[in-house]
């Protein structure tokens, strides 16, 4: 027989297979370890990133269906995660998001629940964030920030009795200073860890060892709500390597099998070792973090944990560093103990790009419909808690319970953002409507209550029935569009939320100009005014109404009728609208103004405020006020930013998130359509036909000193294939030294510089969309004489991009995705009878100019009163008998006290357990204000002087721990650079027997209150 060589291999490798038999069979892996000093110690943190909601809906991605869009199941997720904890102790695992874990809670048997307790307990299990979504930082208000993180931490602390440590806003598109010091450490949390920071940014500091810091995010509060912040080298997936281990990820397992082909244990030890030294070359201490999961990861869990014990026990046989089953709130002890000092970070994290062309700042402005609605949603949420307050909370009756869960879900960053397929924007609208419809029917039954109950105790079924108009901007309210006859009126119920007395002007829309106003209290006429509502509006009132409700409406108003109102703090005025006697008088009817030949000025405002129009050019020119001392030249124009499509070198296109302008078209004013002119004794409006798509109508009022501009925007024609960005812009010759300012989240202001970071040298390559910023409070510039303020009533993307200048960015359409993730151009339509259209946008903004350093009162004042208007309802009345019967003005703090001018209640609100809640918020910076920067004083026995407070628990931002125990337990890490010599400004403890509360600048303190009730109501 002739020698042949493969016998020969094959003999000596079933020799070595048979020499080997007994290292293949079981291998009890060594998972136990811990830290160890004076090693390298790797934190692996197994975790799944779960939006609620993006692509799919919350529930589709729940429960698994939907799966031709993406194959998620959240549910499988926590149920496989349960399973593979249990199979090894030293196995840990973090989950975020409770409105998933909430549903899934619900499902579980009382085995499985008590299975998981004992897993939170060991600490396998731990909750990070806690809230109900991982919220975005840049569209959402702050009182909606703390509502849905609020609710979240309720349910933990009531199941499981914990308080979470950790903030872990891993995938916000840029992070904003109220995450920091308000959302961390307001709430507790020890340490905040996120991903997405500036492409420059995050080189600079791999450079210098900055990834890790101490973020101190407000200049008022200074060092007391510093917070250590993590962010992650990469993203917020396993280190570069591949070592991801869901079912069919290309990732090689570590095969140690000796039978098997492929055996690869040093190798994999040797790609997991380099991974870990790569890091820590940029990291300070000698302990990194391993994110070991990403987006819906888990749903086998067991295949993720298999690989990371052979990973932890072959590296760390192998002895060169130490691999540890971790969390966040772990690797922060472990970094703590470490004693470094960390460089010290100010301001915020915005804007957020990934590449030179890549700016995020898109996202600001898109989808501003459900933007607005969101905001709305959460103006009413706070005014109906108050509601459900004084009238006491029937747990078997309607509650605000669904608006909470719904507003909660809208925070999250692929929701309010506007970055979500549209069939998911409509789910999140869907919601809220659903929650909105409940607490309509409580605020109406409060009502009822307060106008009929002087003397019993409770209240659940009042004769009188309130009705509310929640399409009012679209001038649709079918309670005041019927004809006053046969004696019948309409009452007018007018609700403050605000602490403050508060005076204003209202409009509603009515059939007849034959109508008056009466104070129900007194029966004195009211002055009044009609203004002819325009077609504009009546087209859209007809489309969107059949859109939104599928009716069409029977009524057809002709007029807004304004008039004045006067409402107390915490509390209603009430009045009558009925049919003007004949020969008696009536509402005054607007005039409309007719041009002069021979002058093509003309000047609007009958009070101290007052604008200049060219008539001819069809334009605003100039802006004074007697009251401020102010005269400025001021022009408006709008344009729109060319959506960049991409090309060969870039093919990055404007999208969802990303802002990327491909050159500037100015909109010039429609020269066949006139301006029109109203004016009145109350206002005077200036309605403009910009052009075929866009109309603005110019307010000014008598008794106010800011100028009122409301738009209309749409449908963006794109026959022409050209997505387009629209922006409104203000100019001024006034000197700004490319500085401006932009709030966070509705509370601090941040001094921006175009083309300018504090913390690396700004290479700029978008000179537009590298300067525009999220605006949820406003926006203001100002040189050595003036200021210049926006003020909005949603989020919108802003800036100042040449000096003397301010930029909003109104409505977006674009036929081109972004490649960022959501697949789908941003190209709202809406549909009525198979007819699809653009979405038309409404909305709001507010302008005012002060003497430089007079201009925050404003900001503050009327900023509080855009997020938090008066709520109007609607009741019907026969005869003149209605303050004879009702109540016909109530305040629920006592009749002679206002809370300071700087001062806020952003939560009043009656729990399941009995208990209340209240937050009171200073609204001002240290400095901001020369009189209202200051400590504030709020007297509780005069906010609630017919309940006595029989205990008063101050606690954490998020109410699920003492405030002492908080400051306790709190980390004090150490900064680079000399302390810092100002001194924060905090109230004192409340003494329960004064009940007097302190507030510092821009502190917000929050008590859970119990109260022995003396008697119900009475009149002011």
């Amino acid at each position: 027989m002739a020698y042949h060589p493969l016998c020969c291999i094959l003999i000596v490798f079933l020799h070595c297979a048979t020499g080997y038999l007994a290292e293949a069979e079981y291998i009890a892996y060594n998972t136990s370890s811990g830290i160890v000093p004076g090693k390298l110690n790797v934190h692996l943190v197994p975790h799944s990133h779960d939006d609620v909601g993006w692509l799919k809906t919350v529930d589709q991605y729940y429960v698994g269906s939907n799966n031709s869009i993406q194959g998620a199941c959240v549910r499988n997720v926590l149920d496989s995660v349960v399973s593979a904890l249990l199979e090894d102790k030293n196995r840990k695992f973090i989950y975020v998001e409770q409105a998933f874990f909430q549903r899934w809670w619900r499902q579980q048997s009382c085995a499985v629940k008590k299975i998981v307790k004992g897993l939170i307990s060991s600490g396998q299990l731990e909750f990070i964030n806690g809230g109900m979504c991982m919220h975005d930082e840049a569209a959402p208000y702050y009182v909606d920030m703390i509502d849905q993180t609020t609710l979240g931490h309720l349910f933990i602390k009531q199941e499981f009795g914990l308080t979470p440590r950790i903030g872990w806003q891993i995938d916000p598109f840029g992070h904003s200073a109220v995450q920091a010091y308000l959302l961390s450490s307001e709430v507790g949390f020890d340490a905040l860890y996120f991903s997405r920071i500036d492409y420059q940014d995050r080189e600079e500091r791999k450079g210098i060892k900055n990834l890790e810091v101490v973020w101190s995010g407000s200049k008022t509060l200074g060092s007391s709500a510093n917070v250590f912040t993590g962010i992650f080298p990469v993203n917020y997936e396993p280190p570069p390597g591949k070592f991801y281990f869901e079912v069919n990820d290309a990732s090689p397992v570590i095969q140690d099998d000796p039978l098997l082909f492929d055996y690869n244990v040093q190798e994999r030890v040797d790609d997991f070792v380099a991974a870990a030294i790569s890091q820590a070359n940029i990291t300070r201490a000698n302990h990194i973090m391993f994110t070991m999961g990403t987006d819906f990861k888990y749903q086998y869990a067991k295949s993720w944990f298999r690989e990371m014990d052979k990973f932890i026990h072959y590296v760390n046989q192998d002895g060169r560093i130490n691999v540890l089953y971790s969390t966040p709130s772990i690797y922060t002890d472990a970094k703590y103990a470490a004693n470094q000092i960390w460089h010290l970070k100010t301001d915020d994290f915005f804007p957020y790009a990934d590449g030179p062309n890549r700016y995020w700042t898109g996202y600001f402005s898109s989808r501003p419909a459900i933007k607005r609605y969101v905001r709305m949603m959460s103006g009413y949420y706070l005014a109906a808690r108050q509601l459900e307050f004084l009238m006491g909370r029937n747990s078997s009756g309607p509650t605000t319970d669904g608006l909470a869960d719904a507003l909660a879900i809208a925070q999250h960053h692929d929701a309010v953002s506007g970055t979500e397929q549209q069939h998911v924007a409509n789910d999140y609208a869907k919601r809220l409507y659903i929650g909105y419809t409940e607490a309509e029917k409580l605020v109406g039954l409060s009502l009822g209550c307060l106008t009929e109950s002087l003397s019993s105790s409770s209240c659940s079924r009042p004769s009188t029935k309130f009705d509310q108009c929640p399409l009012l901007n679209l001038s649709y309210c079918p309670p005041s569009e019927l004809e006053f006859s046969h004696g019948k009126s309409l009452v007018v119920l007018v609700y403050n939320p605000l602490g403050w007395k508060r005076e204003d002007v209202i409009q509603i829309p009515v059939v007849s100009a034959s109508v008056v106003v009466r104070d129900a209290s007194n029966g004195k006429e009211i002055e009044s005014q009609l203004l002819p509502i325009a077609d504009i509006s009546m087209r859209l009132r007809n489309r969107y109404v059949k859109a939104y409700l599928g009716v069409s409406s029977s009524a057809t108003p002709k007029y807004w009728l304004a008039f004045p109102v006067s409402v107390p703090p915490l509390g209603f005025s009430t009045y009558v609208i009925s049919s003007a006697a004949k020969g008696g008088s009536a509402a005054t009817m607007s005039a409309l103004y007719l041009p002069r030949s021979n002058d093509p000025h003309v000047e609007i405002g009958h009070g101290d405020l007052k604008l200049l129009y060219n008539v001819d050019k069809r334009e605003l020119s100039y802006y004074s006020s007697s009251k401020n001392s102010v005269k400025s030249s001021l022009g408006q124009s709008f344009k729109y930013y060319i959506g960049a499509v991409g090309d060969k070198s870039d093919p990055q296109a404007s999208g969802a998130y990303v802002f990327r302008p491909n050159g500037t078209t100015p909109i010039k004013s429609d020269s066949q359509v006139p301006l029109k002119i109203l004016q009145g004794p109350l206002l005077d409006e200036v309605h403009q036909q910009v052009n075929p798509w866009i109309y603005q109508i110019t307010r000014v009022y008598k008794a106010n000193d800011h100028v009122e501009f409301e738009f209309i925007v749409g449908p963006i024609p794109i026959e022409d294939g050209i997505g387009k960005e629209i922006a409104t812009q203000f100019t001024t010759t006034m000197t700004t030294n490319k500085t401006f300012y932009t709030d966070s989240n509705g509370r601090d202001f941040i001094k921006r510089v175009r083309d300018y970071r504090s913390d690396w040298e700004l290479q700029v390559h978008q000179p537009v969309a590298g300067n525009y910023y999220p605006i949820n409070l406003g926006i203001y510039v100002e040189d050595n004489k003036t200021e210049l303020s926006l003020l909005v009533d949603r989020c919108m993307g802003g800036s100042s991009v040449q000096d003397g200048q301010i930029e909003l960015m109104l409505h977006r359409r674009l036929l081109h995705d972004d490649g960022k993730g959501v697949v789908e151009a941003l190209n709202e339509t809406v549909c009525v009878n198979d007819e699809c259209s653009g979405l038309t946008v409404q909305g709001k903004f507010y302008l005012k100019i002060d003497q430089l350093g007079e201009g925050s009162k404003w900001r503050r004042t009327a900023g509080q009163e855009i997020y938090s208007p008066l709520l109007i309802s609607f009741s019907e009345q026969s005869g003149d008998s209605w303050a004879n019967s009702h109540v016909p003005k109530y305040t629920a703090m006592e009749p002679s006290y206002n809370l300071p001018d700087s001062v806020a209640i952003i939560t009043l609100q009656t729990r399941k357990d009995g208990s209340v809640l209240f937050r009171l918020a200073h609204l001002y910076e240290v400095g901001e204000d020369k009189d209202l920067s200051k400590l504030a004083v709020v007297d509780l026995k005069k906010v609630f002087p017919r309940k006595k407070i029989c205990k008063i628990t101050e606690t954490n931002l998020s109410a699920n721990q003492e405030r002492s125990e908080m400051e306790r337990k709190k980390l004090k890490w150490k900064v680079e650079g000399a302390p810092s010599s100002y001194e924060v400004v905090r109230g004192r403890p409340v003494n329960p027997s004064e009940l007097l509360v302190e507030l510092g600048p821009m502190e917000i303190r929050t008590f859970l209150l119990e109260f022995e009730y003396c008697n119900h109501l009475s009149d002011d």
